[in-house]
């Protein structure tokens, strides 16, 4: 190994000499980059080098052509490039070559090596460097597109970035961003031509024999990409896709009206389409003159917005589907948070988005997620009936979703509704035990505030009932807390008293406990002690924060520091697994006074 590294050094030497020479480097600072360099040559030489060691070793040597670069623009110096920057950059190349070798699934090193190629002008290792990844990993269609968009940006060749999106295909036969991809670049490669043709004949050069395929000028190649996608993928997200991109070349407006009628025609029980179709509509009617006063633009924009919602009217009869009613109700609402000056545009958006959600919840169709958005602007109306009948709705068109049941409740009580307590009993009869939790936190809270203390004490107890460990746990603290403030100390020490053998625990439940004591005028320590303990038969093993806090509280004013070391004896002896390690970094952190 010493050989090989002794060998790498002396090749490094004729152009570190030459930086000595031309005044880039000074005489201690080559020799400070010849022993950097020696200790990542061993590193990288090692039979079992480290990814970290090789990107260090390139990391390193790229820092080096950085700062060359600097200093040959301070002092104006732009001679001798082959001897100093190409030896470096070749041997930069030759170790990302060696580290892709050795670890062939890392695309991210992979992608590193055709940065610093483009970055520092080594193009010819570019398609090489790209030709050996997509051999390793030809299952990824986002490489075959950066690969075909690198010859055709970098190379100047459409030719090979056609050939490379075929072979990405033959691959991924349905894949659609590559067909997206291909169209574009086709289209792309036509722009170019007319482009050329246009400059020579605007400098009236004869081409001789040459001539320019007025089928390829047309676009005929991205129309065949065309017909081959939609033949393989019978998909109206492509082809809106495909209409997008060939929108943005005007001279592929016979192509773009080819593609939109064969979208109306094929795809009109598609509501992606209908949703394109209508928005369409802004844009069409945007392109035009600007009107000077804001109420000239607002009553333009509402009839822009008018014309949208037209379509989506004959969509919503033509397809009246889930989707299709969500397209709707999701321009709507995007309309209706657009900002604006002129109140009367405001309210007609806020209008028509109300009759949306209104009408698509008399057809059963609307989403989950639109009853929140309906709430809430009833809500802020001040709609109070509408909202109270909204709020009913949402949990009957989905009585499973607790989401649904945990935000219409929420709205009950907030009108102060008389109906809260039987769609509490309602919502625990529909949804799934396991996701109640969110319910029984809002039922207590509610029933703390609007009830008798004797029934909010009755939910806290059939929620102490629940098989669900998460929910009894959640009711114990809760009761615990709730009963401290109702009833003073002596009634939250019976309450613990009475649960603290009823499992499942949780540590929150001791702490608490633990909190409510030391608040007293005079706590005791024999009861935290108590607490403390019991605490510790549950969770002794795995915890140590609790035995820390135990010995801290040994350590307090009102306990015994002599007491402190047996404590820690014990935890020693009780914890188990990486708790220990923890336990006595920790510990140690204590005793200096850092923790």
């Amino acid at each position: 190994m010493a050989e090989v590294v002794q060998q790498r050094i002396e090749d490094r030497l004729p152009g570190l000499e030459q930086l000595e020479r031309v005044g880039l480097f000074t005489q201690k600072e080559i020799k400070a980059i010849i022993k950097r360099a020696t200790a990542l040559e061993y590193k990288v030489q090692r039979l079992v080098a480290s990814k970290e060691a090789f990107l260090a070793f390139i990391q390193y040597e790229v820092n080096v052509l950085e700062l060359i670069k600097k200093r040959r623009a301070h002092i104006h110096y732009a001679s001798k490039r082959e001897e100093i920057e190409f030896p470096i950059i070749q041997r930069i190349n030759t170790v990302f070559r060696r580290a892709t070798s050795k670890w062939k699934d890392d695309v991210p090193l992979w992608l590193s090596h055709v940065a610093f190629a483009k970055k520092w002008g080594t193009k010819g290792q570019i398609s090489k460097v790209f030709s050996s990844m997509l051999a390793i990993h030809p299952d990824k269609p986002s490489l075959w597109i950066m690969a075909a968009k690198s010859q055709l940006e970098d190379e100047n060749s459409s030719e090979s970035a056609r050939q490379l999106f075929l072979r990405a295909l033959r691959f991924h036969p349905n894949n659609k961003k590559v067909y997206l991809e291909y169209f574009r670049m086709e289209l792309l490669h036509c722009e170019k031509l007319r482009k050329q043709k246009m400059d020579l004949e605007k400098a009236e050069i004869d081409l001789g024999e040459y001539e320019f395929s007025p089928e390829i000028l047309s676009g005929k190649l991205a129309e065949i990409v065309y017909k081959n996608a939609t033949q393989k993928i019978n998909d109206a997200e492509l082809v809106i896709s495909l209409l997008k991109v060939a929108a943005c070349f005007e001279f592929a407006k016979e192509l773009h009206d080819n593609i939109l009628q064969n979208l109306q025609s094929n795809f009109a029980d598609h509501s992606a389409t209908w949703d394109f179709l209508a928005r369409r509509e802004m844009e069409v009617s945007a392109v035009g003159e600007e009107l000077p006063s804001e109420k000239g633009r607002a009553s333009d924009l509402d009839r822009q917005e008018r014309r949208c919602c037209q379509v989506y009217e004959e969509g919503v009869k033509a397809l009246s589907t889930e989707p299709m009613w969500s397209c709707y109700a999701a321009f709507c609402l995007e309309r209706q948070k657009k900002k604006t000056k002129i109140s009367e545009l405001r309210e007609m958006r806020k209008a028509r988005l109300l009759d949306v959600l209104q009408r698509a919840h008399n057809a059963s169709m609307l989403k989950e997620d639109y009853y929140k958005t309906w709430l809430q602007l009833l809500f802020s109306s001040g709609d109070t009936e509408a909202t109270a009948s909204v709020a009913i709705a949402a949990t009957q068109r989905y009585s499973c979703s607790v989401s649904s049941w945990s935000l219409s409740l929420q709205i009950l009580i907030q009108l102060g509704s008389k109906d809260v307590s039987p769609l509490f009993q309602e919502s625990f009869k529909r949804i799934d035990a396991k996701e109640s939790l969110p319910i029984w936190q809002l039922y207590v809270q509610w029933s703390a505030t609007a009830q008798q203390p004797e029934e909010t004490e009755a939910i806290f107890k059939r929620g102490l009932m629940s098989a669900v460990p998460a929910v009894a746990m959640e009711m114990k603290e809760g009761y615990l807390d709730w009963s401290y403030s109702t009833g003073g100390y002596k009634k939250a020490r019976k309450i613990f008293t009475s649960l603290q053998e009823c499992r499942p625990l949780s540590k929150s439940f001791f702490t608490k406990m633990i909190q409510i004591e030391k608040q007293q005028e005079k706590p005791k320590i024999s009861k935290l002690r108590d607490y403390y303990e019991r605490a510790l038969q549950e969770f002794g093993s795995s915890d140590e924060e609790l035995w820390l806090e135990y010995i801290k509280e040994e350590q307090g004013e009102l306990g015994q520091p002599e007491n402190c070391a047996k404590i820690h004896w014990r935890a020693m002896k009780f914890l188990e697994g990486h708790s220990v390690e923890r336990f006595t970094s920790k510990y140690t952190l204590l005793q200096t006074g850092h923790y």
